[in-house]
Formats: structure tokens, C-alpha cells, sequence
């Protein structure tokens, strides 16, 4: 048993913990739960915990069943939501097969197997999220638009007003939890919240992802309100993005920085740029994974709907920020295109492949997009080799499916997956009849 397990078995006696939580996600992202008594936890820690993995979306097939979730000690703390005394806490788990070995249907694994690779090459990815949601009032009729908290716009400062409060009570629990927070603010949407994470490593970013999920939605309850991480709940509304700054680190050096280059960036970042970019529809139905996500990406309000970079521009799908003089180590790159209800492991796994892809294979980055791409015409982005995101959930399948970076990236079981089940929420939505079309059409 090594130190960090030794400490976790410690801290539950010494804090009264009763209730032990393991956390895993399945393959499109939806946060698991499962509970073991403290007593257990150490064998936890030697052996796991077997449970039924064909229950569980993607994770094993019925006559695989049988897998084995293992708590990774490194995660462990203590849920501040759930009272003092008996106390709660989480860790997230790792899926592993009966022999031990890791599950190829863990999107932890996957993103672990991504990370090694650039290890191999010497870089270490971190990633910075803007989480962006939406706080409703309970009271939704079903099949009819949800109501926002408040009528209020970007940045605006609304006193004693629901949304303020609970993004201090959000952070506070977040702190608490040891997740650091750096900016939070009201969005451009009525209702629409943004809290930005402080840069990690991309595996403990994709936790705390998850965490900030399942804490934002229990301050919500807490507060008499629901949250909402729908890509586009609100026609004539932004969508919700989860904007990510992403760099490469050699060592305590930043890759991305070139003293003189222009904006500072190096040739291993603009190499992996053109990564990004070349291989961008690729990723898109992972990155942008729901029916929903294409309202989002099509439906204006800064989204970015077009495979081009700027500097500075909101309009382009990856953006390299002002850069701040004297601080090389903050060079990095923000991509725009993924929303906040991905799979955070999954999507982070083929930005860091697409990337290193443009590395390895030295990929020419494109020119910089410098005009507003939305108030571009079709024929002008045409000209200046400006291709369209998909259009739509099935434009993305029908794109990935393709896609040796994706598969490969993904591994076999999660690929082939992650495709049926698309195609088949694809085929349900297909099939519904929408508020839109019986007001257009019905008089016919």
C-alpha cells in the first residue's frame, strides 16, 4: 500500500467518514456512482470492486460482464454537500478486467493512453476549461421552453441576484473539494452562468470537469434551481461551450513559446494547430456529441462553426490569445469548438492526438482567418479554404467513421461504440415531429 492510499485510509477515520463513494463515467461522459463501506476500502485499493459492466453504456458486453472498479487514492475528498458528521467522501475509479489489466472501455484509460503518448514525445498536456450552463426556475410544463433566473447579459452584476449567489456558493464547494477556480461571471444568455478552472494536466482537468458538474447541479438543488449543461437550451440564446485553453509543456518549459515568433508562438504550436484544424470534423462527434450540439455550433452567438484560427478572433474555432509580456509560460491556444456536455476524457484524448498528429507529421498551418467568419459569404470562406464544422450529429458520424486518428485514438471497443450509439439517437430524432414543423406546416 503505498502513501497517498495510506493517507486516505487515515483521514476516513480520523474524519468520521461512513460512506465512501467510487466515481467512474461510462463512455458518453454520464457520471457513476457506487458506494463501499471504509471497512472495504483497503481491499478496494489491493483488489477492487467487481460489478456488472454490461449495465453500464459501453463499458462491456453481457457475456464480458464481469470488471473490476479500482479507486485511484491520488483523487480522494471529502463531500462538502453531505454534512459533517457521518461524512462522505469520493475517488474516482479506474475499470479493470478480472485479470487486472486496464479496460479499453474506460474513457480514463483512453485519455491516459493519449497522454502517454505525448509523454513519449516529451510533453506534458494541460488543459483550462470555460464552463459555460444555464440556471433555470423548477417550474418547467413539460414540452414547453424552460424559464432562466434572471433576464440578465454578459458580465452584468445583478445584486442579490439568484445567479450571484450561486456561483459563490458553487466556488466555495469547489474550494472546498480542492478544485481552484479563476474567473466566474454572468454569460451573454439570461440565466447563463460561466465558471473558468485553473489550468492541470489534462487527466485531472477531465476529474474536475466532472466534478464541477456534479457540484454545480447539487448547489443548484440546494438553491431551489436546476442546471442545465444542454449545449442550446434557449432558441435566440447562446449556446453553452466549454472553451479550452490547451498548451504543451517540455519539462517547465512551454513548447508553445518562441521569444519574436509572431504572438509569441512557437513552430510546435502552430504545428499543432494545423492538427486541430485538419482534423477537426473528424472529432466533432465527440467533441459536439448530441443531437442538440449542432444547434449550438450553427446557431450563432460567437459559436464557432467554421475550421479556422486567429488571433483574438471569437469567431475563428481555435484562437491564440494576447499574450502577456514577460510571461512566455502563459502561451497557449484556445479551442472553441467543444460544448459543455461532452465526455471531457474522451474529447481532451483527440484534441492532444489531433495535435500531436501535426506535430509528427509536420502539417503547414493555413492562414490566419483576420475578418469576422460568420460575416463572411459562403463563396468568400470558399476562397480562402474556409471549411463548415458538420452541419448536423449524422454529418459528424458519417465523418468520424473514417477516421483512422479517431479510431485509433479511441481504441476498437469505444470507437465502434460510441458510433452505434450516435446512429441510433441520430435515428430517434429523425423520427420526431418538432414544435417547429407543426407550426410551419400544419395549416398545409
Amino acid at each position: 500500500m503505498d502513501r497517498q492510499q495510506e493517507f486516505v485510509l487515515r483521514t476516513i477515520e480520523e474524519r468520521d467518514i461512513r460512506f465512501v463513494r467510487m466515481w467512474f463515467t461510462d463512455v458518453l461522459g454520464t457520471l457513476k456512482s457506487v458506494s463501499i463501506a471504509p471497512a472495504e476500502l483497503e481491499g478496494a485499493f489491493a483488489e477492487g470492486i467487481g460489478f456488472d459492466g454490461s449495465v453500464i453504456e459501453g463499458l462491456a458486453r453481457v457475456y464480458e460482464s464481469d470488471m473490476l472498479l479500482r479507486p485511484d487514492a491520488t483523487t480522494f475528498q471529502v463531500l462538502p454537500w453531505r454534512g459533517e458528521n457521518p461524512g462522505t467522501a469520493r475517488m474516482f475509479g479506474d475499470i479493470r478486467l478480472p485479470d487486472g489489466n486496464a479496460s479499453a472501455a474506460d474513457p480514463r484509460t483512453v485519455l491516459r493512453r493519449a497522454m502517454a503518448r505525448g509523454a513519449e514525445q516529451g510533453f506534458t498536456f494541460y488543459t483550462h476549461p470555460e464552463i459555460e450552463f444555464y440556471l433555470f426556475r423548477p417550474d418547467v410544463a413539460p414540452g414547453m421552453p424552460p424559464t432562466p433566473v434572471d433576464q440578465a447579459g454578459f458580465f452584468d452584476h445583478v445584486p442579490h441576484g439568484t445567479a450571484h449567489d450561486f456561483r459563490r456558493a458553487a466556488i466555495t464547494t469547489l474550494e472546498n473539494m480542492g478544485i481552484s477556480v479563476e474567473f466566474s461571471h454572468h454569460e451573454g444568455g439570461p440565466g447563463q452562468n460561466e465558471i473558468d478552472l485553473r489550468y492541470a494536466d489534462a487527466l485531472a482537468t477531465a476529474d474536475n470537469i466532472m466534478t464541477f458538474r456534479a457540484v454545480v447541479k447539487e448547489v443548484a438543488l440546494e438553491r431551489g434551481v436546476f442546471a442545465s449543461f444542454m449545449p442550446k437550451p434557449l432558441a435566440g440564446h447562446p449556446g453553452s461551450a466549454m472553451h479550452t485553453h490547451v498548451s504543451l509543456f517540455d519539462g517547465d518549459s512551454n513548447a508553445f513559446y518562441e521569444a519574436g515568433a509572431p504572438y509569441q508562438l512557437s513552430m510546435t504550436g502552430r504545428k499543432f494547430i494545423a492538427g486541430l484544424l485538419r482534423h477537426a470534423n473528424e472529432i466533432s462527434a465527440v467533441t459536439n456529441q448530441w443531437v442538440n450540439s449542432y444547434k449550438r455550433i450553427w446557431g450563432g452567438g460567437e459559436a464557432p462553426a467554421h475550421v479556422c484560427w486567429g488571433h483574438n478572433n471569437r469567431s475563428a474555432m481555435v484562437r491564440v490569445p494576447m499574450h502577456k509580456p514577460g510571461k512566455g509560460q502563459s502561451t497557449r491556444i484556445e479551442v472553441r469548438s467543444l460544448d459543455s456536455a461532452c465526455n471531457p476524457y474522451l474529447s481532451y484524448a483527440l484534441l492532444l492526438a489531433a495535435g500531436l498528429k501535426g506535430i509528427e507529421e509536420d502539417y503547414e498551418l493555413p492562414a490566419e482567418a483576420e475578418d469576422d467568419v460568420w460575416s463572411l459569404t459562403d463563396r468568400e470562406r470558399r476562397a480562402m479554404g474556409i471549411d463548415p464544422l458538420p452541419a448536423s450529429l449524422d454529418e459528424a458520424i458519417r465523418i468520424m467513421e473514417d477516421s483512422e486518428l479517431v479510431a485509433e485514438t479511441l481504441g476498437e471497443h469505444v470507437f465502434d461504440f460510441f458510433l452505434r450509439n450516435k446512429r441510433s439517437e441520430w435515428a430517434a430524432y429523425r423520427e420526431q415531429v418538432t414544435a417547429f414543423e407543426l407550426e410551419q406546416y400544419l395549416h398545409l
